[in-house]
């Protein structure tokens, strides 16, 4: 079934705060094989003008990922997760994040095509603090395989 391009706009409410902590921002470093003193260690951080242990770049999959079910579960798409393979991600960053951020994200389906008998949706998540304050907008494209 053909994703219904007519609900291309269609944008999810925010979800409720990631509180970031130090210890998820180390586990992400660890698990992505990065040793920078920058994602450990406030003082290292501190040499480089940040406040606070940063996280990596592509930390925001963390909260983005699980903010973007809203839209991969809306029964309006119909989106069946079992067809679905991960096309592309991107990011664009105002500032890193902090250890201590308190984040929301606001996911928006920006686009709807197909493809071979493929439907390829792409997502754009805004991470912003409580107080409103971007930090990093992230695109994912999905690609929900046809029948064929």
């Amino acid at each position: 079934m053909a994703i219904d391009p007519s609900l291309v706009g269609r944008t999810y409410p925010s979800s409720d705060a990631y509180e970031v902590g130090i210890e998820k921002i180390r586990e992400f470093a660890d698990a992505i094989g990065d040793p920078n003193p920058v994602y450990r260690e406030r003082q290292a951080a501190r040499a480089l003008g940040h406040p606070d242990v940063i996280a990596p770049p592509t930390f925001p999959i963390v909260m983005t990922f699980q903010a973007s079910r809203r839209l991969i579960e809306d029964p309006e798409l119909g989106i069946d997760y079992t067809r679905v393979v991960h096309g592309e991600q991107r990011f664009a960053h105002s500032r890193p994040v902090l250890a201590g951020d308190a984040l929301t994200v606001t996911v928006t389906l920006e686009s709807v095509r197909s493809v071979g008998g493929h439907d390829m949706l792409t997502s754009r998540s805004d991470v912003a603090t409580v107080t409103g304050e971007h930090v990093v907008t992230a695109w994912s494209t999905l690609v929900v395989r046809g029948d064929g």
